[in-house]
């Protein structure tokens, strides 16, 4: 079962416009659907293609690249043990799980140079330092981020292409759904946010409608992470760091506090590993802007962040871990829409995955009100041109937006447009756009 991924448009893009003068990386997580989407696009695009799955191959597969010395051996080798004739200029060559084979990667330089074949790799945990240390990383090497799947490849996943083109259309002319409508897409949506956008996962719901299987298929992979973690950090403290995620959002504090995690631990001391933590994808690493400009990336706090899940449906099986699913009735309150208020750290997990899938970077400002000594934050900021674009995030109806009142009378100059982000129809609320949640999308 095969998804239709947005990320494929970006392939053909890049075969017609490289035309062999690059290779292409895709990075993401374990099991977002990398080394699908780059058989389908082989099998469509090309004559003939050669997958080396670098977690099977065998040493002698493996070995091929530490003399480059002569490219048409390594040729013919690889025609002869994957039984596939290569063909100039119209076949590809895929380096699965990249990261396990480096010397394979450094090559790169030569097999481009060569010119004969196309070449395209995918990698999890690809800049964590073990993995590329001693290694020239190629320059004629091109990145590509791939994400969990976004709510309309969900909504494509389960057959429907409308909606997402419907809801648009109100966003562009800034018109309520109306309730009918409104209340059926915010249970879809709240479907997504449970079933989550891991194709596996995906994958379950559609075969068997039953959120329990579902939830199964998400535990095996948090786990298959746990034991990616406890390979580049046998310390632990990467681990600790990834499942205190949901409780240290849950405490609404305006910062991961990781002391209260790691015993002894300080943000500027674990730096490294908070960096591998993004590097894999299976984190989004929202930093404090210091001042909140259109240069956030330039005044972004490396010790002060918030940290949330690459995918909401492994941030509510994380959430509750603890739990067999059958004491669990989170499923059944989000799908009723009886989530509890303290609960509603979800949803900004959910915009924070959004924003990211849309190429956004995640940057949160807090401050204090030095007339009530009141600190207020801003839950994401977003550059929009030369302002940027407070965004406040509720998980009701609830239409208080002190902060943004409050950060629009201090900082009115650099903002262009503000959203408040909750659970209700569209409206407008003086020059403060209230969009429901699905809307993020378009931001």
């Amino acid at each position: 079962m095969n998804f239709k991924r947005k990320i494929y448009d970006k392939l053909v893009d890049w075969k017609e416009t490289s035309n062999g003068r690059t290779a292409l990386m895709i990075e993401g997580a374990r099991r977002v659907g990398k080394s699908t989407v780059a058989e389908e696009f082989a099998k469509n695009e090309y004559s003939s293609y050669i997958i080396v799955d670098f977690y099977k191959a065998s040493p002698e597969i493996k070995g091929l690249f530490e003399d480059l010395s002569d490219l048409n051996y390594i040729f013919l080798q690889l025609q002869l043990q994957y039984q596939v004739s290569l063909e100039e200029r119209k076949s590809l060559i895929i380096f699965d799980e990249v990261q396990l084979c480096p010397k394979a990667r450094s090559a790169i330089k030569a097999l481009v140079e060569d010119g004969r074949y196309d070449y395209l790799e995918t990698g999890s945990l690809i800049s964590i330092k073990k993995n590329v240390d001693g290694i020239l990383i190629p320059s004629e090497e091109r990145k590509i981020q791939m994400f969990p799947m976004d709510y309309e490849e969900f909504r494509w996943a389960l057959g429907d292409t409308v909606s997402v083109p419907m809801i648009k259309s109100f966003f562009d002319s800034k018109r309520p759904l109306g309730q009918a409508a409104h209340r059926k897409i915010m249970r879809d949506f709240r479907l997504y946010m449970l079933v989550g956008g891991m194709p596996q996962a995906v994958k379950r719901y559609i075969e068997t409608n039953d959120l329990s299987k579902v939830d199964s298929v998400k535990r095996d992979i948090l786990t298959l992470y746990e034991d990616d973690f406890r390979k580049i950090d046998p310390t632990g403290k990467i681990s600790l760091l990834f499942d205190a995620i949901p409780a240290q959002l849950m405490k609404n504090a305006s910062r991961y506090n990781v002391s209260s995690v790691v015993s002894g631990g300080r943000a500027t001391d674990l730096l490294e590993q908070i960096a591998g933590m993004a590097d894999s994808k299976t984190v989004l690493v929202s930093y404090h802007a210091n001042d909140p400009s259109a240069g956030l990336a330039q005044n972004k706090d490396l010790h002060k962040f918030k940290m949330f899940m690459a995918d909401t449906g492994l941030f509510i099986t994380l959430a509750f871990m603890d739990r067999d699913f059958t004491d669990n009735d989170i499923y059944r309150k989000l799908l009723n829409d009886k989530l509890q208020t303290n609960l509603g750290y979800i949803y900004e997990n959910v915009v924070a995955q959004t924003l990211t899938a849309c190429g956004h970077g995640l940057f949160y400002y807090t401050f204090l009100n030095e007339a009530s000594r009141h600190n207020y934050e801003i839950d994401f900021c977003i550059a929009d041109k030369s302002k940027i674009n407070p965004i406040e995030v509720k998980s009701s109806g609830y239409t208080k937006h002190s902060s943004i009142d409050a950060f629009n009378k201090k900082y009115s100059s650099r903002i262009n447009k503000k959203y408040l982000l909750y659970t209700k129809d569209y409206k407008k609320d003086g020059d403060l756009e209230c969009l429901p949640i699905y809307m993020a999308q378009f931001l």
